[in-house]
Order: C-alpha cells, then sequence, then structure tokens
C-alpha cells in the first residue's frame, strides 16, 4: 500500500497534463486506495471504473504506461511500482479517468521516469477510503417491479396523512387514492432517487441525516411538525399531536427550548467519488417526496374535474359527480396545504421552491387551456385563426404546465434531497428527462383520447373535442384538412363538429404525426440519462421512455 501523502504527490504529477482532470488508484482486486480530482479543470462526467481484467493488464504491464480503449472512454493505465507484494501478485494500477482528449503515451512515461516516487509502507493511523466490488452488470428490469414494494407502502402510509377533523373531508381527501393508478410521478421520484443516489457530493451528509437520530431525514421524523399543534391547529387523528382546545382563551406559552441538532461527521469533500450507492438507496425525505407529488396530482385532478365537468375518473364517478362541486374544490385545497406542510419538514428549501412552482404552473396552464377554449367570453385573444408555430407553442406549452412540470420538478427535488449540489449534472439530467417524458406522456394521452373508449381510459373518450380542445392530432389534421380550422376556432360547439372532426382526423396522419412528436421526446428522454452510471434504476428509466409512447390506456 502507499502512504496518503506520497500518493497524493504521484496523483499530483500525473494530473498535470491539461487534458486530465479525475484520477482513482485501485488494487487489482478492485478495492479504490485514494482518488484525486483538479478542481480548477471543467470535467466531464466521472465515472469509477473498479479494476482492470488480467488481460488487460498483460497488454499494458510491457509498456510500463499504456492506454486502453473502453466502453467509458479513454482509460490511462499506470502500474505503480516499489509496492511491498507477495510473489505473482500484480501492482496497483493507477487509472486516469475520463480524459476529455486522448493522450500521448511518452507524456505520461516522460513523466514517471523524470521523477519516479518510491511510496512507503502507511503508517499505522494512515486512512483509505475502499469500495466494494461494482455490482453485476444491470439489466433492463420492468420500472414498477423495481420498486413494487416501496409504491405499496407509499401508498398506504399516505393516507395517514390525509386525515381530517372533518370525516367527509377525509373521505373525499382519500377517493381517488382509494382507485387504481398508474402512478408515474412518484415512480418517477423513486427511480430517479435509486439511479443517482451516491452521485452528488452531498449524498454522505444525507445518508447520516437518514440515520442519524435529531437530523431530521428520518421517517419518524418526517411527521413531527415544526410548530406547536397548538399553533398549526391542523388537527390530523393519524398523527401523534393534537390541537388545544377552543373552550377558553388563548394564554401565552413560553417558547419551547430550541432544537440542537447533532454535529455531521467531517468528510473531505476532495474524497467524494461519484458512485451509485448500492445496493440501490431511498432515503426517508425521498419517499415522502413521492407522496407529495402523488398528493400535488391528485389534488389537480380534483379541481380539473370541476372545471371539466367529467363525470369519469379511474373508472369510477369523478369526484365532482360524486360529493358535488364545492366539497371536489375544497378537498383539492385541503391537498395541497397537507403537501406544504410536509414539504417544509423535507428540510431542502430548493426543493420546497420548485414544488411550489409545480403549484403555480398548474394554474398558469389551466388558465392557458380556458383560454384556448373561452377566450371571447374572458375578453383575450385565443388560438391564432392560422394552424402555425404559434398554436404549438400554446398546445406544448401548456402540455408541459399541465402535464410534465410536476415530473420534471419532482425528479430534480429526489436528487436534490440525494446530496446533489449546484453545478453537479445529475439533477439537470433529471429535469431533462421528466420534461421530455411529461410531454410524451400526454402527448400519448391526447392520441388516446381519439383511439380508446371510456373503459380503457377510466374517463371518457373524446373528452377534449365536447370541451372545445384542439390537440396535436387535431393541430396535425388542420394542417391537412383546411376545413378543421372552422371547428376548432368555435370549439366543435355545432352539431356534429365532434363526429368530423374525428372523422378528419381519421383520415390524415394527425395521430402518427402526433405519436412521432412523442417519441422524439421519449428518445431525448432516454438520450440524457447516457451521462448517468449504469444501474437498475437507469434501465428502468429506460425501459419507461419505450412504454410511456406504447401505452394504450
Amino acid at each position: 500500500m502507499l502512504n496518503l501523502a506520497n500518493l497524493r504527490t504521484l496523483l499530483s504529477r500525473v494530473l498535470a497534463p491539461p487534458e486530465l482532470h479525475t484520477v482513482a488508484l485501485f488494487t487489482p482486486e478492485g478495492d479504490l486506495v485514494c482518488y484525486a480530482s483538479d478542481p480548477s479543470k471543467t470535467k466531464d462526467h466521472v465515472r469509477v471504473l473498479v479494476g482492470l481484467s488480467t488481460e488487460t493488464w498483460q497488454e499494458t504491464r510491457e509498456q510500463n504506461v499504456g492506454m486502453v480503449e473502453c466502453e467509458l472512454g479513454n482509460v490511462v493505465v499506470l502500474p505503480v511500482e516499489g509496492t511491498k507484494q507477495a510473489e505473482g501478485d500484480e501492482p496497483p494500477m493507477l487509472l486516469a479517468l475520463n480524459a476529455d482528449r486522448s493522450i500521448p503515451f511518452d507524456v505520461l512515461e516522460v513523466k514517471k521516469k523524470a521523477s519516479p516516487v518510491q511510496p512507503q509502507a502507511p503508517p499505522a493511523n494512515d486512512t483509505y477510503l475502499t469500495t466494494s466490488s461494482a455490482p453485476k452488470p444491470p439489466g433492463r428490469p420492468d420500472p414498477y417491479a423495481l420498486v413494487a414494494p416501496q409504491l405499496k407502502e407509499l401508498r398506504e402510509t399516505l393516507l395517514n396523512l390525509l386525515g381530517s377533523s372533518h370525516p367527509s373531508l377525509t373521505e373525499i381527501a382519500k377517493y381517488y387514492f382509494l382507485h387504481p393508478s398508474k402512478q408515474l410521478r412518484p415512480l418517477l421520484v423513486l427511480l430517479f432517487s435509486q439511479a443517482t443516489n451516491g452521485l452528488g457530493s452531498g449524498w454522505y451528509l444525507k445518508k447520516w441525516a437518514a440515520e442519524c437520530e435529531g437530523a431530521g431525514g428520518r421517517a419518524e421524523e418526517l411527521d413531527r411538525p415544526l410548530t406547536r399543534a397548538d399553533v398549526l391547529n391542523d388537527w390530523n387523528p393519524n398523527m401523534p399531536d393534537h390541537t388545544a382546545s377552543f373552550q377558553t382563551s388563548f394564554t401565552l406559552r413560553s417558547p419551547r427550548p430550541p432544537h440542537q441538532p447533532p454535529l455531521p461527521p467531517p468528510f473531505p469533500p476532495a474524497l467524494h467519488v461519484p458512485t451509485v450507492e448500492y445496493p440501490l438507496a431511498l432515503l426517508p425525505t425521498q419517499v415522502r417526496l413521492a407522496q407529495i407529488v402523488e398528493m400535488i396530482h391528485v389534488a389537480s385532478l380534483l379541481h380539473d374535474d370541476v372545471i371539466d365537468k367529467s363525470p369519469l375518473r379511474r373508472g369510477a364517478a369523478s369526484a365532482p359527480a360524486a360529493f358535488g362541486n364545492k366539497l371536489s374544490v375544497l378537498a383539492g385545497d385541503f391537498l395541497l396545504g397537507r403537501t406544504s406542510a410536509a414539504l417544509s419538514r423535507l428540510g431542502e428549501n430548493e426543493v420546497v421552491e420548485l414544488i411550489a412552482s409545480v403549484i403555480a404552473n398548474l394554474v398558469e396552464g389551466e388558465i392557458l387551456q380556458l383560454k384556448s377554449m373561452h377566450a371571447e367570453e374572458l375578453g383575450i385573444a385565443g388560438l391564432s385563426p392560422k394552424v402555425g408555430q404559434e398554436n404549438w407553442n400554446i398546445y406544448l406549452q401548456k402540455t408541459y404546465l399541465k402535464t410534465a412540470s410536476l415530473m420534471a420538478k419532482g425528479a430534480r427535488a429526489a436528487v436534490v434531497l440525494g446530496g446533489c449540489k449546484e453545478g453537479e449534472v445529475w439533477k439537470e439530467v433529471a429535469y431533462a428527462y421528466g420534461r421530455n417524458l411529461g410531454i410524451a406522456f400526454q402527448l400519448v394521452d391526447d392520441i388516446l383520447d381519439y383511439e380508446a373508449g371510456d373503459a380503457t381510459l377510466g374517463k371518457p373518450g373524446g373528452a377534449d373535442l365536447q370541451l372545445g380542445l384542439a390537440t396535436g392530432p387535431a393541430l396535425f389534421a388542420w394542417e391537412e384538412h383546411p376545413e378543421m380550422g372552422p371547428l376548432i376556432k368555435r370549439k366543435f360547439e355545432q352539431p356534429g363538429d365532434v363526429e368530423l372532426a374525428r372523422d378528419l382526423v381519421r383520415r390524415s396522419s394527425g395521430v402518427e404525426r402526433t405519436r412521432d412528436l412523442a417519441r422524439a421526446h421519449a428518445d431525448k428522454a432516454k438520450e440524457v440519462l447516457a451521462v448517468l452510471p449504469d444501474s437498475e434504476a437507469k434501465g428502468a428509466l429506460e425501459v419507461l421512455t419505450e412504454r410511456v409512447v406504447k401505452r394504450t390506456s
């Protein structure tokens, strides 16, 4: 083994070429000895290659230094000589990962020969960072099967967040959660958490907070109010703290002693190696976030079904049909209130900002939809009288605001909760994936409104046309059949308009072109995943991009 002080000297010399930014020392068994990275150099994605095969070692040992091509790119291999080892054992190897360009062999060879470093035995108190061997190459698992136990538990414990002092409010708040759903939004949160936990430089702190009592990241701590219950006055029979009685006047209370959180352990950031946690891990804060995004989604459904006067949802009577409009609106508001409280306990300001902006986006998206449906009544400009990019921009913007925003920002928030900091690419991957997947999902949903029936969709087929909405298939059909324009302009209000519009869509390539557009977004979502290290969660996210386009319900 090398003394860490001597090792850092060696690493600094190897890092000198401008093309290199990261080096790591491994034993032939795949144990990481040390890692160094030049903070002043621009970095691409860093992956850790654990060990090299015997054949690869044989190819490079005679040259003293060599370049190996592999799926991670060009890897510089530098034997470290002078270590004590049993006869026949191979010396450790120095690997320079992810060079921006190929480096001539002689550059490193000259540097090594000019200033050889003779390693010494490490002192007894020296510290080493080790990692277990890499898992077997991941396959392409079923996305839902990979996190099925977590989704089941998430759904069951979520109901505990919905209790109210008003039984009727509790009943309607839980109504949509008791019917089968795709759970796509919590699925994205869970999969992106698993695919990126361990990569962010703040992961060690997040993991510590999830394990250390008093740090605020344990599951039971996420249910504890930050403020006294008699101040919140948010009575939930499923939570331990109840509110004070209203039978007497409220007296001044002594303040609670401030909470003293435990001090986090010291951990030198320079030693962080971006490696996916294995076995795949989920933090309690990320599971709670998955519940929060599903609650926001259901709140939006409650409001949408009132606005759209929808009789069906998830194969059953909609909440407005079952409970009336007023209770449905109040239940949606109640859900948003509970999500806001749960959000505050996650302890991450960026996540609060992301999810709060989702709620604003949902409202903005609904306004855009109302604008296209009731422009004249509202006294605002609606769709352009001619098919063109402006109408497409409005349609796709509404699609993002009402559907993709929650998926994109939910996935990004999950990665932030896993310790990803500003300047690290992982949360950018999550947002780009969620945005593209969300738009693809909604485009296919708009196709199904033309292709599927009530039983398949769990809601009325042809609902968009009945509401006066021109979605992707209709906009594409307008390009091929100008007579679609007047139908769109009058919101399909006259007798026979809906049937004629459906016929024009069938006689056009509107459905196929909309599916192509969905496929393009799904392909882009899959493409951005290339930045992530391979894992089962990444494979599941790739599978999801394919299923979204092929789905029939």
